[in-house]
C-alpha cells in the first residue's frame, strides 16, 4: 500500500472515532490529515520499541495489554497534533480500538482493489 493510501487510511479511522466517540476531537481536514500522518509515523517508528519493552506484560495479560500500547500510541499523536484532542484514557483506548479495526477493515478492501 502507498504511503498516500496509508495517510489516506489512517484518516478516515481516525474520522470514524472521532464521530463515534465523543471524547476525540479533530479541528478540521487538515488537522485530521496531519493526526493521520503522524499516527503513521508514530507506529513506524514508537509502536515496535513500546511492544518490545511491554512484552513480558503482554504475555502475561495473555496480549490485552497490547490494547493499552494501543492507546498510548493514539495519545501520543493527539499530544503532537495540535488541533487533534483526546479527552482521557477510555477515550483514547476505544478511539484506539475503533482505529484498529476500520483500519484492518480499509486497508483490506484497498489491498483487493
Amino acid at each position: 500500500m502507498g504511503m498516500i493510501l496509508s495517510i489516506l487510511v489512517n484518516a478516515a479511522a481516525l474520522f470514524v472515532a472521532a464521530q463515534l466517540l465523543s471524547g476525540i476531537t479533530v479541528a478540521d481536514t487538515g488537522t485530521l490529515l496531519l493526526a493521520a500522518l503522524v499516527f503513521g509515523v508514530v507506529n513506524t517508528f514508537v509502536k515496535p520499541l513500546l511492544t518490545l519493552l511491554s512484552l513480558p506484560i503482554t504475555i502475561l495479560t495473555l496480549g490485552l495489554f497490547y490494547l493499552v500500547v494501543n492507546a498510548a500510541l493514539l495519545g501520543l499523536t493527539a499530544a503532537i497534533t495540535p488541533g487533534f484532542t483526546i479527552a482521557g484514557f477510555w477515550s483514547a483506548f476505544f478511539g484506539a480500538i475503533i482505529v484498529s479495526l476500520v483500519g484492518m477493515f480499509l486497508s483490506e478492501i484497498t489491498d483487493r482493489s
